[in-house]
């Protein structure tokens, strides 16, 4: 299999013995104690192979369950796999729950049916585990109901180590009542089946459900929290997410680096750059692992809020930046008014050992549109699909759209969206409305209008947008029609909403809204600076917008 045997330094090699028991062993304690990567494991195999050690099958099995772990090397793992040809139950279930945890979930199903069929040896207690993950992984809870009846079948469903994966792969997938039937049948409390419930709900935009649920727990653990915070932050309630936090400090519960990572996704919905200031020196006084993905939302959460040089400074320190990194400093500059600093920052990009993705591309594509540099993201598009092969998405094109429809060049944008390779989106004709608005183009709005509607016929947005630029052309009778449509339809436009963070608490209000708790001081400073702006209008040269 090998022609080189690798030597590395800080490797000692066992002597061998005339007895394959020994030197086994021998190998066996060296993979415990020395080694630690896949190069000095690969020595190890090579010195079985040239021993000819690599044929007990416990040996091997101990090779096999190092290329497992993460980080693992599956495909080394496989070729491995292949080779023993005396499998015992260990080495069946290390190769099936390698890939369950891979990035091949579907091998594990495929080996444990081989397994099903082997006379070596047949699926145990510690086998269904792996495939209920491997099935959940993959999304197919209703192929996971098969193996559920064989579980029926053997007698172990009320083994808690199976009960919790089957419990995790229904609700990961969504099947609540059959998971809700699972959870409903256990006699005694497990956080690990709460925790998998409520993740689940979570994720299926049933936070309240979820949330109920974290409640009612008789015990919680840090997953149990760190889990209602995720949830928190991906169903958009990010105020809710900031206070579950601060109930977790009270109770000394010690948060995990995605939990982190969740707080700051947080601030930077809500703009509460304080509360993200705190929250990155809690992570560095708490020596958390500064890795790609804590860096990029550090990066993420000063750019969301404004604090452009503290995002920078952010990147320029990280040690080893990562391209989520770079993409998230590139868009942060466009969106923040820097467009030449995020171009320029491409260009660093592309000297570094890194190639840009199609998400660097719409960070660039987007700091070109903001700057009206129509030259610039036509070369920019063509170096995407030329040098580096990748293939423009709708996100591409609409940042194209949003590029010629600046510029006022409607046609050409129009004529892009038409000769797409996919279809269109709602997204796109958006972006072309909005620019025939502000460049005062009727017809065109008319037909981008037209195309928005019939895509979503349920979304507000080709009315209201409709409605604004008949109202800017002055044409109210047509822009009243918009509105009308709307109230016939029983559609209702989402409330605008913009929220400021005062002595790190984030207040938000809406379009007329009254349910702040100080509303009417607020409304009563707006009438004096209503009057103030008046008295200052002749000076300073104010004109009334109302």
């Amino acid at each position: 299999m090998f022609s080189t045997i690798f030597c590395y330094s800080g490797m000692t090699m066992p002597t061998f013995s005339s007895t394959i028991s020994v030197s086994g062993n021998s190998h066996i304690r060296l993979i415990d104690t020395q080694c630690s990567t896949m190069r000095e494991l690969k020595q190890i195999h090579a010195n079985l192979i040239k021993t000819g050690l690599i044929s007990d099958t416990i040996a091997a099995s101990r090779v096999l369950a190092f290329c497992c772990t993460s980080p693992s090397d599956m495909s080394y793992a496989y070729l491995l796999f292949t080779r023993i040809n005396h499998k015992n139950p260990f080495v069946w279930n290390t190769i099936i729950r390698g890939f369950s945890r891979s990035s091949f979930p579907e091998m594990s199903i495929t080996i444990f049916i081989d397994m099903f069929s082997s006379a070596s040896a047949k699926p145990q207690r510690l086998t269904y585990p792996s495939v209920f993950k491997a099935y959940a992984s993959l999304g197919k809870a209703r192929d996971g109901m098969q193996l559920h009846g064989m579980v029926i079948k053997e007698g172990l469903e009320d083994d808690s180590f199976i009960r919790n994966t089957m419990l995790h792969m229904y609700a990961t997938c969504g099947c609540f009542v059959e998971a809700w039937r699972i959870f409903m049948a256990m006699k005694h409390f497990d956080v690990v089946a709460w925790n998998s419930m409520m993740m689940g709900l979570a994720r299926y935009g049933l936070i309240e459900q979820a949330q109920k649920l974290f409640d009612e727990m008789p015990q919680r653990n840090e997953i149990s929290w760190n889990s209602m915070i995720s949830g928190f932050v991906k169903n958009g309630r990010f105020k809710d997410a900031l206070e579950m936090f601060r109930k977790m400090q009270e109770r000394n519960v010690k948060p995990d680096g995605f939990t982190m990572v969740s707080l700051l996704n947080a601030c930077a919905y809500l703009g509460a750059s304080e509360q993200g200031r705190w929250i990155h020196e809690y992570i560095v006084k708490n020596r958390f692992e500064l890795n790609s993905i804590v860096i990029t939302a550090l990066i993420d959460m000063y750019c969301k809020c404004g604090c452009i040089e503290e995002g920078l400074r952010v990147f320029e320190s990280a040690p080893n930046k990562q391209l989520s990194c770079w993409n998230s400093m590139v868009l942060g500059l466009a969106n923040n008014g820097y467009e030449e600093r995020a171009m320029d920052l491409f260009s660093e990009l592309e000297s570094s050992d890194l190639e840009p993705d199609s998400v660097s591309f719409i960070g660039v594509l987007t700091a070109c549109a903001y700057s009206g540099k129509v030259d610039e993201a036509g070369e920019f598009f063509r170096l995407m699909r030329e040098k580096y092969l990748i293939e423009p998405s709708i996100k591409h094109y609409t940042c194209m759209v949003n590029v010629l429809g600046g510029a006022g060049l409607l046609e050409e944008a129009e004529a892009m969206i038409k000769n797409m390779p996919m279809e269109q989106d709602a997204i796109i004709w958006s972006s072309l409305l909005s620019a025939c608005r502000k460049n005062g183009n009727v017809e065109m709005a008319e037909r981008a209008a037209k195309c928005l509607k019939k895509l979503d016929p349920d979304d507000t947005c080709g009315y209201v947008l409709m409605s604004n630029a008949y109202a800017s052309y002055g044409l109210f009778e047509e822009a009243v029609e918009q509105r009308v449509l709307m109230k016939e339809r029983q559609m209702e436009k989402e409330i605008g909403c913009s929220s400021i963070e005062v002595d790190f608490e984030v207040h938000e209000f809406v379009s007329c809204g009254k349910r702040h708790p100080k509303s009417s001081e607020i409304y009563s400073l707006l009438g004096v600076l209503n009057w103030d702006v008046s008295a200052l209008k002749p000076e300073a040269g104010y004109s009334s917008v109302c």
